[in-house]
């Protein structure tokens, strides 16, 4: 049977008699015991009873694995006995998905919460927001691998400490319109921010997302943490469109669903003529920009200014290290097609050569880099080590298509004032990659807020150093815009 909390607040631990510390139940015997304190552990070694189950998620953990394991049986097991236990004690839970609501019969939609006028007196005298101290946990939960789940695990981190994203599912304000619930992404998504930013320490997992995603695919099967982050992305923009309106929205992408708001930009592509100069300009919607790396097989520009010990975009160039800043001059500048790859020009109305040139027309609130590690040709698939320099605060000035538009028309001067600098942006996640590319693990550090960093590990959440961050090797990088967070 799977013991859920409704029906367990009563359990206490056999061996110190506490209800708390990520209290665990024997699947061989009548036994409670503490996570936390190891308490389960011992009974496991000492009965040999390798199987418990964690009684507030239902997640099963196997003490010879020492990792939860994922079982399609149980979790059809857990949703039976959490709908009895919800019918049998007419229980309404003050936050749960529109897919639990379904499953319960408690309703369509979980009604969204409402202040008193008592609540609204309080907030008219007290409009300051609560004081987040330096020591505060709220928002840091571990992540239980169900088997080489750590490439989404990571994803889910960056994304649930993505501010604008975060305040959206916090306020409720995801409206499912879905006529299967079970399968909508958002309102897995909104009761996993739910879950996170509750006051409670438990790590929780999250099967659905998988089955969603992956219908088709083995989970256990080892996935890249870019991948699932650009299929997260599209998922989440299909089941989350916004209404008719978004047609007008101002961004490339024509949505004005909150994914569109803040992970879109524009990237302008500029193909010049080599006869008459005529210029040809599309722009594209983009999530995310990859960027080449030295080592690969791509020839790579040096672009660091040296080892004289200049500062470029807050990053300290140090002879013969490769920074950000250098991939995004790479990535944006001139290219020169070749006769091999001749255009109709519009202007010359003949077959011509030309050069490309990529440059940012609408930066997003949320850009996110994809450092290129891993290289997969006919003759070799490797991954690349090379250590990439990256900052906490960066400009995206200088790869603005109005940057270069001002540069042509010799107008164009670094701004003065970087306060109000729009362009400008802050760290606030990587994911990293340890490992070779058959066998690796994926990892990442968060920003939980202001200059505390951690590192998350599936279910292990440890204090990090900003030069843990920083000398961390780099593999996907999350920045927002300044101007838009708050402290």
């Amino acid at each position: 049977v799977c013991l859920f909390l409704f029906q367990a607040k009563s359990c206490i631990c056999h061996m110190c008699g506490a209800h708390l510390n990520r209290l665990h139940s024997c699947l061989y015997c009548v036994f409670f015991g503490c996570f936390t304190k190891k308490h389960i552990h011992e009974h496991a070694k000492t009965k040999r009873h390798n199987l418990a189950i964690d009684l507030l998620y239902g997640g099963i953990y196997c003490f010879m694995c020492q990792d939860y394991i994922y079982d399609k049986d149980m979790e059809q097991i857990a949703k039976e006995e959490q709908r009895k236990a919800w019918k049998l004690q007419a229980f309404t839970p003050t936050v749960v998905s529109h897919y639990q609501c379904t499953m319960t019969g408690i309703g369509e939609k979980y009604s969204t919460w409402e202040p008193t006028k008592r609540e609204l007196e309080l907030l008219r005298h007290n409009p300051k927001r609560r004081k987040i101290t330096t020591n505060c946990t709220i928002g840091l939960r571990g992540l239980i691998n169900l088997g080489n789940t750590c490439f989404m695990n990571c994803i889910v981190q960056a994304l649930t400490h993505t501010p604008l994203l975060r305040d959206f599912f916090l306020s409720d304000r995801h409206k499912c319109e879905m006529q299967s619930p079970s399968s909508c992404l958002v309102c897995e998504m909104s009761t996993l921010f739910q879950e996170v930013s509750a006051v409670c320490h438990n790590n929780i997992s999250f099967p659905q997302m998988l089955a969603i995603l992956y219908p088709k695919r083995d989970w256990y099967e080892q996935q890249d943490a870019h991948e699932f982050l650009i299929a997260a992305l599209d998922v989440l923009h299909r089941h989350c469109k916004g209404d008719d309106n978004g047609k007008k929205a101002n961004n490339p992408n024509h949505c004005n669903c909150i994914i569109d708001q803040i992970f879109t930009g524009g990237l302008q592509s500029d193909v010049t003529c080599q006869v008459c100069h005529g210029v040809s300009t599309t722009i594209d919607p983009f999530w995310d920009i990859s960027l080449d790396l030295p080592g690969s097989s791509t020839p790579f520009w040096p672009l660091s200014p040296g080892s004289d010990g200049s500062v470029v975009n807050g990053e300290s160039h140090v002879s013969g290290t490769t920074t950000l800043t250098d991939c995004l001059r790479r990535f944006t500048r001139p290219e020169h097609l070749g006769s091999s790859a001749k255009i109709k020009c519009s202007g010359c109305h003949s077959y011509q050569e030309s050069t490309k040139q990529l440059t940012m027309k609408k930066l997003p609130i949320v850009a996110c880099f994809h450092l290129k590690r891993f290289e997969h040709s006919a003759k070799l698939r490797r991954k690349i080590t090379t250590y990439v320099s990256f900052p906490l605060e960066l400009d995206m000035t200088p790869f603005m298509a109005s940057s270069k538009e001002s540069r042509m028309n010799g107008q164009y001067q670094q701004p003065t004032d970087s306060l109000n600098n729009d362009n400008k942006y802050s760290l606030f996640a990587v994911v990293n990659h340890q490992g070779t590319l058959e066998s690796g693990h994926y990892t990442s550090f968060i920003r939980q807020h202001k200059d505390q960093w951690f590192k998350c590990d599936d279910a292990i959440i440890t204090k990090a150093s900003i030069k843990d961050v920083l000398d961390s090797e780099g593999y996907l990088l999350f920045y927002h815009k300044q101007f838009l967070e708050y402290e």
